[in-house]
């Protein structure tokens, strides 16, 4: 960890000093990095334990004060709505050609998104653009021209007067040209708080479930990363060696270098970020809605960011006992400490470097008491330190007499981690998270995550949360749904509480 808590400090010492980092040439930036750099390693104190907290050293954001639980939500719309009728909405859609975008502003409403997105001491009197117009512009976008720069967008489309249907969709005046630039958008998504990324998510959240498409609100939830790789310049502007790892700066700060899927077509490594996103999953039809991402630089290792993960969760008020994941986030220690702070389980392949204990059958998980025992033992539960097994036998093993016919197995990050797979219905909690494939190639490719256009920790967080809004709305309309066959997998999961 002292690599990371080196890269922290060199992150806060040029944060700091250069506000307008942003504004410097590329030697300046060389300068000042390898500056700092040299200046953190040579008074670092190597023989102390790192004291940071978790978030820092990952360098992702704590819960934000202010975020309304997916509970409050419905009484936050009402409070938010206006007494009087929106004339300006009817006369939008009267304009709106397109039938998927036209479901799509019936669904939203101007005055929760002024409210939500509203900054202290924001007032709308002598405004031309509000909130709202900003917002819809970024979803508008997303969901239609996502291959676009920015400088492209605005100039082509929003601010051409004889695009009607687009301009009626983002609430933009048909005979007037009052333009929206792609500065404005940049400075509104630079001007975005954390806390007001985090309500819009619990918003569309809340329009998901009014709209009846998922059946069964977060009864089994998947957790999945995904590279996100920046199209600046790759090149670190200073490294330093910190026993076998490597410190690395770069011009964007909080970006760093991580490892990918083994991919013909593209490099191993990578510079950019990871989106660690939590997604509800269908029981009954294998769907899944990509529900909030939590944006990290890429040289974190998975399980780091699966208990932050599901801080944010709790705090949006999306109550979930079972994750599905891959083997990356089978941390036992770490999903024990998980299960005890937020009562979830979460549901991994076994790993393959880990053993089995003894006296078990590594293949198919079968325990047995000891190596003359023949009968396999039945689950009974968890216990806090790990779980429980009977013997199965009805009473006619000879050794009833002088065995305990009981056993205990710790957690692992094998056979044994919080449910272990003998529970019915373990497979398929994980052929499920396969489905999860589906919603991040949407997110990349059809809603723009891919190549990313944006260049800091803070603006990547705005755009996937307009990609989480785009996604679940279109889930919504049902413009864009294709049949899945149906994927039973509501079985016996209760056992994990």
């Amino acid at each position: 960890m002292q690599e990371k808590d080196i890269k922290r400090l060199v992150k806060k010492q040029l944060k700091k000093k250069f506000p307008h980092w942003k504004r410097l040439s590329r030697q300046e930036k060389k300068r000042l990095a390898e500056q700092a750099l040299e200046e953190v390693t040579s008074s670092y104190p190597y023989d102390k334990k790192v004291d940071a907290r978790i978030n820092e050293l990952t360098g992702t954001p704590m819960i934000p004060a202010g975020v309304i639980a997916l509970g409050e939500m419905a009484a936050f719309i009402e409070e938010s709505r206006g007494f009087l009728l929106d004339l300006s909405s009817a006369r939008c859609q009267k304009h709106i050609q397109d039938l998927e975008l036209k479901a799509i502003d019936a669904l939203l409403d101007d005055d929760v998104l002024d409210r939500l997105l509203a900054c202290e001491g924001y007032t709308p009197s002598m405004r031309k653009i509000f909130p709202h117009h900003l917002l819809r512009a970024e979803l508008l976008k997303s969901l239609k021209y996502p291959e676009f720069s920015y400088r492209k967008y605005c100039d082509q489309v929003l601010n051409k007067l004889e695009k009607k249907t687009e301009r009626a969709f983002v609430h933009l005046p048909l005979r007037k040209k009052l333009a929206i630039s792609h500065s404005q958008l940049s400075q509104f998504r630079s001007g975005l708080k954390l806390v007001q990324l985090v309500n819009l998510a619990v918003y569309v959240i809340h329009l998901l479930i009014e709209s009846g498409k998922l059946a069964h609100p977060f009864s089994i939830c998947g957790v999945d990363s995904s590279e996100l790789p920046v199209i600046s310049n790759s090149f670190p502007l200073a490294t330093a060696e910190i026993g076998d790892k490597k410190v690395r700066i770069y011009a964007d700060l909080d970006a760093d270098c991580g490892t990918r899927r083994n991919k013909r077509d593209k490099s191993k490594y990578f510079v950019g970020y990871r989106a660690h996103t939590l997604a509800a999953i269908d029981p009954a039809t294998g769907r899944n809605y990509p529900l909030f991402s939590l944006i990290a630089p890429g040289n974190h290792h998975d399980s780091l960011l699966l208990s932050q993960l599901m801080c944010f969760a709790e705090a949006m008020g999306l109550k979930t006992k079972i994750i599905t994941a891959d083997e990356a986030y089978g941390d036992a220690e770490q999903n024990a400490a998980l299960h005890k702070a937020h009562g979830v389980s979460v549901v991994t392949p076994p790993s393959r470097k880990v053993k089995a204990p003894e006296n078990v059958d590594g293949q198919n998980g079968f325990v047995y008491r000891d190596e003359f025992c023949e009968t396999a033992m039945n689950y009974l539960g968890r216990t806090e330190t790990g779980h429980e097994f009977k013997c199965g036998d009805n009473g006619d093993c000879p050794r009833s007499v002088v065995c305990s016919q009981y056993r205990e197995l710790g957690f692992d990050s094998g056979l044994f981690g919080q449910i272990p797979n003998q529970v019915a219905g373990f497979d398929d909690a994980l052929a499920i998270r396969k489905h999860m494939e589906r919603a991040y190639n949407l997110l990349k490719h059809r809603e723009g995550l891919e190549p990313l256009r944006v260049r800091s920790q803070p603006g990547v967080m705005c755009v996937s949360t307009f990609a989480h809004m785009s996604t679940l709305l279109l889930e919504i309309v049902g413009t864009r749904r294709t049949k899945i066959k149906e994927y039973p997998v509501q079985r016996k999961l209760d056992l994990a509480s």
